[in-house]
């Protein structure tokens, strides 16, 4: 018996060795989809000879609906940007490759917006590059503003924000809006790319502008240069800028090759827009959605107030598993939804006084207003305080909705460094300390001329003095050919 079983083990090895000779060429393909050395490839598809479709799903890889829910797979199988003659973007994906935290953290922010991007730039025929716009502009931070007063996720500056329907008032910042930012951004690149014909002007005109990109054009034309982004003169920004998108795209693309990880982002929406039939505390909302202060700011960072007015914005981004849960705590709570109400201020009153009377702290008022810290005193101007005891709920109305009402609150100016200008002088200039200025400006002490410094007035009337004193002098010195630029921050 034991001879028997030797022979038949003998005669099985032998049919499954002739078996495998016999297999169908495309057997091979198969193995080479189960080889570890081959990372990410999608099901790969066979034309039969009725033009039939056959799929070969390699065993040890997820099948097409899991790899599908993969939203890294989806933006990289709609790359349409062709890649640059340029060691820059070399240079950049050296610089990503060496600061993997950071890339980490950006690509766990882009987890929240990403998917509302990527459908948004898939409807309008975009390559899925554009969805990846806000790792340079932001890095996925909805709080980040720049020197130059941009904003959001897109970074748009509030003369394009504006015109690109993103209201800026005391209340609301619409740059910062997750939804209405990403559709303004793709609108004005869509309109950028109609002017220019490419991506790459579109991107660089984004960037620099598309009056200076124009420009830059016509000066080519009139010495017979060539007009596309490659020959074009322009700021260094400018000429990194779409190398640096290009290195995102190829880290994006293979990040093992660049030792990276990117956070994991399914490939389904994360948020829904819930709307708010009245006005509410930030606090609450955050509280009857279930969620963290800072989720809630993350999903919805344009709100600049500790109150939601229903009239300025009339949805909330909440995270998808939590909207049930926040229309159904909204339905049963009996809590006060609005906490604050407005307060008319008397012109020199102290900020101090105003906390302790409403059992603030002087940095929560300043917080809750926006105001400076340098502040002291009120110009007069309406400001939101805590309802005391059990007072009825606040039945205000909108104030300081106008983008003035920012300038009066913040008090502050954005003054343009000229040639011959000094700590010193700008301090003199506009009755400040140069300590003050150096806080103001992140402890900055060195000047460039074209360099923008905030600047805090503690008396607004002294920089109306101040400034026309200064253009006065400036009429009368003609070797001064600039002029003091003067804009107050907006918000």
């Amino acid at each position: 018996m034991p001879l028997i079983r030797l022979i038949i083990s003998a005669l099985l090895v032998l049919t499954a060795i002739l078996g495998a000779a016999s297999l169908p060429a495309y057997a091979d393909e198969t193995l080479a989809l189960n080889s570890p050395q081959i990372d990410e490839i999608a099901p790969e598809w066979l034309p039969s000879a009725r033009d039939v479709r056959i799929e070969l799903v390699p065993e040890t890889f997820p099948v097409a609906s899991e790899t599908a829910a993969d939203l890294w797979v989806r933006i990289r199988g709609k790359f349409a940007m062709r890649d640059l003659d340029s060691k820059l973007i070399a240079n950049h994906e050296k610089w990503y490759a060496s600061r993997p935290d950071y890339v980490l953290r950006m690509t766990e922010r882009a987890r929240r917006y990403l998917f509302y991007i990527t459908e948004e730039v898939e409807r309008r025929g975009m390559p899925s590059e554009i969805a990846l716009l806000p790792m340079i502009e932001s890095a996925f931070n909805p709080g980040a503003n720049s020197v130059a007063s941009a904003s959001g996720i897109w970074q748009f500056i509030p003369s394009t924000g504006k015109h690109f329907g993103m209201e800026q008032n005391w209340w609301h910042d619409g740059r910062r809006d997750i939804i209405g930012a990403t559709n303004g951004a793709l609108d004005y690149l869509q309109k950028l790319h109609d002017q220019f014909g490419d991506w790459e002007l579109a991107l660089a005109a984004y960037n620099w502008g598309e009056n200076a990109v124009a420009r830059a054009q016509e000066k080519n034309r009139r010495r017979h240069l060539p007009t596309d982004y490659a020959h074009l003169k322009m700021p260094r920004e400018t000429s990194n800028y779409v190398p640096k998108l290009l290195a995102i795209k190829n880290i994006v693309g293979d990040p093992a090759r660049f030792g990276l990880v990117l956070s994991n982002i399914p490939d389904e929406p994360y948020f829904e827009a819930v709307a708010t039939p009245q006005h509410i505390d930030v606090k609450v909302a955050a509280e009857l959605a279930g969620i963290s202060m800072d989720e809630f700011i993350a999903l919805n960072p344009g709100h600049n107030r500790p109150v939601i007015l229903q009239d300025s914005s009339n949805v909330l981004l909440l995270p998808l598993d939590k909207v049930e849960t926040f229309r159904s705590n909204l339905e049963k709570t009996n809590q006060r939804l609005v906490s604050w109400q407005p307060y008319e201020s008397k012109k020199g009153e102290q900020f101090e006084q105003i906390a302790e009377r409403f059992g603030l702290t002087v940095a929560e008022l300043r917080s809750a207003n926006g105001l400076s810290k340098f502040a002291q005193e009120s110009n007069g101007q309406t400001l939101l305080v805590p309802i005391m005891d059990e007072a009825p709920a606040a039945q205000f109305t909108a104030f300081n909705m106008h983008p003035s009402a920012v300038q009066d609150m913040f008090g502050a100016v954005r003054y343009t460094v000229h040639r011959g200008d000094t700590i010193s002088t700008i301090a003199r200039r506009f009755n400040v300390s140069q300590a003050q200025l150096r806080e103001a400006n992140r402890g900055r002490s060195h000047l460039r001329v074209g360099q923008h410094f905030n600047i805090v007035l503690s008396d607004r009337r002294t920089f109306r003095k101040r400034s026309t004193a200064s253009a006065k002098s400036r009429k009368s010195n003609t070797r001064k050919a600039a002029s003091i630029k003067v804009a107050y921050n907006n918000r």
